[in-house]
């Protein structure tokens, strides 16, 4: 090891490993005698294969030597009760990236990966990774939030306790050597600058962010530049709708400004100068492919809150101490904080209550989570809903209903464990053997929106405005995730009862045009114009409205002016397709690829393309991403994407549309005499297209696999006329292009 130093820059330089790394103190001499006890292979890391099981086969070594692994039919039972984590396809590409990095002699990576998709179970890989091919011996885990500690602990206990020991920092103060992985809040390390303190510059060997745009913004940086090694970022915040800022004054108030520096300071931080991560994996990627659930927004607006919103505002007249008639406009940003109506906030209780999703198997409120304007704001959100649900369910909550989960609670940090855990305040209280929250309700400003983990959240409420992007696909990615009931229940006699037992839904009551703030108004181009505070307008005389110390108390009535309910489909919100719509700026600009598509030079437009707009570094345009970002739940072409930018189609057609078209093709074709078959014939038409499944089963002649094929079953094939089950195929691999309908 060489040491290199000017007295004011350190490099610690491991002749052996390749470049100095800078350091901001010296190592000690024990922790460079642990740390030249590994000696790094990058090739074998690069080399280890790695398959869906590869967690598994550390929690369960012989699992595919036990009777009940090898018994199809008793297979989901025994990965149930054993707790097995398989990972998914898309999980195994991360870690693919990962590799390829390393390859490329990388030492920091970034995945950005959308809330739901196991980011943990993704880094407990790449953990398992690290440590079996001995490039590293021990990992540090930064999160930002106590009960993410927690929670980041339990999660490696679970899936890789068999082979490495996983600590909190501040339970093993003394011992924490002895184990593999070390979490800790960056909070803890920063405190009196312990980490430089009690740490070396050589302690650890993989240093993981979670939520990387959290845990190492402002002062946490330091901390995870203090540590030499590999460098791996996790966040679900996507950034591809922040494009510009105003640069030229430095003092704007624009809240983007602000998200748009720490973006490119993330993704700098993480070797990515090209603002790419190293992978990519979005929320609409998720739903497209199942694992993930779009919300169904209930747009819901007041009078009141109909005011605020509008362009003139909520305007107060009053008549001041000199007995002026004056006039004072209240818009969104002031409710709860200047503006105050209590009518306003028992109809948003109400109409949450009344329009909540029911838990499928008590058929009590859906656990749920309210975002308030402020912790004042909470108590009294909280309050209110729990009156109601005493007249609603008399007799069963006792003001449990509804919980503050803000900081001036003691333990709500763990209020926000035993929500997640089912026993917040009780549990079981409708059915003895149906472990749920007795608490339905957590009412809070920002606890519990980055990286809390709560598969079984039903409703999500947004009783504030908000104008952060970033806030808002937090906060909605709170209720994505999917959930099995009846993995909570514990009466096998209800069981049979239970009709919908997976979450395939959640909403999102909006009751401040949060959502069509981000489709339609917000301009992800033009600085946002902070209004300015308004001055302090004296005690109102007489019966005029009170305005007390630029506060207004809305003392009369309020009702509901609109309510309304949408189902976000594949193509995501708006939030979710800016790139997309940065790619159509580009190409429109480009007057050589205009000039092409008008002559109908498609072979000219699509290799200029690849060649000269494709894989630049200032974007890093590709036909995945865009085919991601077009959010279609088939696979475009590039032709199909550059004919709907210049105008020379509508839209892009629906992978369903465009099989009705081929079917039409076909029966042209064909001309079947059997009229009352059609609709079966048209059942295997589709299935034999669109699934690589039914297509193995029929040409490997496997039949009996068709009574477990979800998509295409025994009775669907048999009601096919015996010629067509030959023909179909046939006639498809002659005329059909599948790559068309893959998703």
């Amino acid at each position: 090891f060489v040491i290199l130093s000017n007295g004011n820059l350190h490099y610690f330089w491991d002749l052996e490993r390749g470049n100095p790394y800078l350091i901001t103190s010296f190592p000690t001499p024990d922790s460079v005698i642990g740390y030249r006890q590994v000696t790094p292979n990058p090739q074998r890391l690069i080399e280890d294969q790695i398959g869906d099981d590869y967690i598994v086969l550390t929690q369960r070594p012989n699992y595919q030597s036990e009777a009940a692994w090898r018994t199809e039919a008793e297979r989901p039972g025994y990965i149930q009760a054993n707790k097995l984590r398989f990972l998914r396809p898309y999980q195994l590409k991360a870690i693919y990236a990962l590799q390829r990095e390393v390859k490329d002699g990388k030492d920091r990576f970034l995945f950005e990966m959308a809330t739901g998709t196991g980011k943990t179970l993704t880094a407990a890989a790449v953990i398992k990774l690290f440590l079996r091919s001995g490039n590293a011996r021990r990992v540090l885990f930064l999160v930002d939030r106590l009960e993410l500690e927690d929670q980041a602990r339990k999660a490696f206990k679970a899936l890789l306790s068999a082979d490495f020991q996983t600590v909190i920092y501040k339970e093993n103060r003394d011992d924490w050597r002895r184990a593999e992985i070390v979490v800790t809040t960056v909070q803890s390390l920063l405190f009196n600058n312990k980490y430089q303190r009690l740490f070396s510059p050589t302690d650890f060997d993989l240093v993981i962010s979670d939520e990387a745009h959290r845990s190492i913004g402002g002062n946490a940086r330091a901390v995870f530049d203090y540590f030499i090694g590999y460098k791996l970022g996790l966040t679900a915040t996507p950034r591809d709708y922040l494009r510009r800022f105003d640069n030229t004054n430095p003092s704007t108030r624009d809240p983007r400004e602000a998200e748009r520096r720490l973006l490119l300071d993330t993704y700098r931080t993480f070797g990515c100068e090209n603002s790419q991560p190293t992978y990519r994996y979005s929320l609409l990627d998720g739903v497209k492919e199942g694992y993930l659930i779009n919300p169904t927004v209930v747009d819901a607006r007041t009078e009141i809150t109909t005011e605020l919103l509008s362009e003139d505002g909520f305007v107060v007249s009053f008549t001041d101490d000199t007995g002026e008639n004056q006039q004072e406009a209240f818009k969104q940003r002031e409710f709860e904080k200047r503006f105050f109506a209590d009518a306003t906030n028992q109809l948003f209780c109400k109409t949450f209550l009344e329009n909540a999703l029911r838990d499928p198997i008590s058929k009590e409120i859906g656990k749920s989570i309210i975002f308030a304007v402020s912790q004042n704001h909470a108590a009294k959100l909280a309050e209110i809903l729990n009156t109601m649900a005493d007249r609603m369910f008399p007799g069963k909550y006792q003001s449990d209903f509804a919980v503050q989960v803000t900081s001036q609670i003691p333990d709500a940090q763990q209020f926000t464990i035993n929500f997640a855990n089912n026993n917040l305040l009780g549990s079981a209280n409708f059915l003895p053997n149906y472990k749920t929250s007795k608490a339905r309700i957590c009412v809070t400003v920002g606890m519990m929106t980055t990286g809390y983990d709560c598969t079984d959240i039903l409703n999500l409420g947004l009783f504030r405005p908000i104008f952060s992007p970033t806030d808002f696909i937090q906060i909605k990615g709170r209720g994505t995730r999917k959930h099995n009931f009846l993995e909570q229940l514990f009466d096998d006699s209800l069981r049979d009862g239970v009709l919908q037992p997976q979450k395939s839904a959640f909403k999102l009551f909006d009751f401040f045009a949060n959502c069509e703030y981000f489709e339609e108004e917000f301009n992800y181009d033009e600085v946002l114009k902070l209004p300015k505070p308004q001055s302090i307008v004296k005690e109102a005389s007489g019966s005029d409205p009170t305005v007390v110390g630029g506060t207004y108390e809305h003392l009369g009535a309020d009702i509901i002016s609109m309510i309304k309910e949408q189902t976000i489909g594949y193509e995501g919100m708006k939030i979710d397709r800016m790139f997309f719509e940065k790619f159509e700026d580009t190409v429109r600009e480009n007057e050589l690829i205009a000039a092409a598509v008008e002559s109908g030079h498609w072979d000219r437009v699509i290799d200029y393309v690849n060649r000269e707009v494709f894989d630049k570094p200032e974007e890093y345009y590709n036909l995945d991403k865009l085919r991601r970002a077009a959010a279609v739940d088939r696979r475009l072409t590039l032709r199909e994407i550059l004919e709907k930018i210049f105008g020379l189609i509508p839209r892009f057609k629906s992978k369903d549309e465009l099989l009705e078209e081929e079917f039409a093709k076909f029966i042209v074709d064909t001309k079947p005499a059997e009229a009352t078959a059609i609709p079966a014939i048209k059942t295997y038409f589709k299935a034999y297209v669109t699934s690589d499944q039914v297509r193995h089963i029929i040409e490997s002649r496997q039949f009996t696999d068709l009574a477990t094929n979800p998509v295409f079953s025994t009775r669907d094939f048999r009601a096919v006329p015996a010629k067509y089950r030959t023909l179909i195929p046939e006639y498809v691999k002659d005329y059909v292009t599948l790559n068309q309908f893959a998703a």
